[in-house]
């Protein structure tokens, strides 16, 4: 089986067991502020602090003129609360000064607000406007190298080498499928190999199979 074949197989499995899902209603400020909460932390962190910021703050003025120490007990849960909330108010006074308070849909742009990397700005390009990218978190790095679809060290390569290697027409889904399979069965430690369904095109379980034999 080619590459090609095998990325094909793997899109097509993780299709079968996940549905995409929806970040804050697909809202670009909003995705963004949700990726900036979600660095270091898990999930279920990032909805709690997520929704609990939205709740009380419901606009990019609102939060853009909130003394940040107002808004950390809301996000709180997602950690690093002190310095997340001084990157939120400032993006959010960035996007109103520069952007006329409108998320801009490209990559340069995107990494011109403080504290926005690559991961966060494809994030946005992905959740915030549906436009082909590939997010590469923890989860991403880690299930396409045991993979073995790259052999990478950072997750810069891992993107650049992915955007070589997967057709264009599953960038969008790439990092929320992933994601999924990395928190229910790929995960860091204690893999769930039995209920993999990508156990033969993978060469870390491959390698472990052949150990134990």
């Amino acid at each position: 089986m080619n590459l090609d074949e095998r990325v094909d197989l793997i899109m097509e499995r993780l299709q079968q067991q996940y549905d995409l899902r929806v970040f804050e209603d697909g809202d670009p400020y909003r995705v963004l502020i949700r990726t900036i909460l979600s660095q270091r932390t898990r999930d279920d962190n990032t909805d709690r602090a997520s929704a609990q910021l939205f709740s009380e703050y419901h606009s990019i003025n609102e939060i853009a003129e909130a003394d940040p120490a107002l808004l950390e007990p809301l996000i709180r849960p997602a950690g690093f609360y002190h310095v997340k909330a001084q990157r939120i108010v400032e993006v959010s006074r960035k996007l109103l000064d520069k952007f006329k308070g409108q998320v801009p849909d490209d990559m340069k742009n995107l990494l011109e607000l403080p504290g926005v990397g690559r991961k966060t700005a494809n994030c946005v390009l992905v959740y915030g406007f549906q436009k082909p990218a590939i997010p590469v978190d923890v989860h991403v790095h880690r299930i396409s190298n045991r993979l073995g679809l790259v052999n990478t060290k950072h997750p810069e390569e891992t993107e650049a080498e992915l955007e070589k290697i997967v057709p264009k027409e599953y960038w969008i889904e790439l990092n929320d499928l992933m994601v999924q399979f990395g928190q229910t069965i790929c995960r860091p430690q204690f893999p769930k190999h039995e209920e993999c369904p990508l156990q033969e095109l993978c060469d870390y379980y491959q390698e472990l199979k052949e150990q134990d034999e």
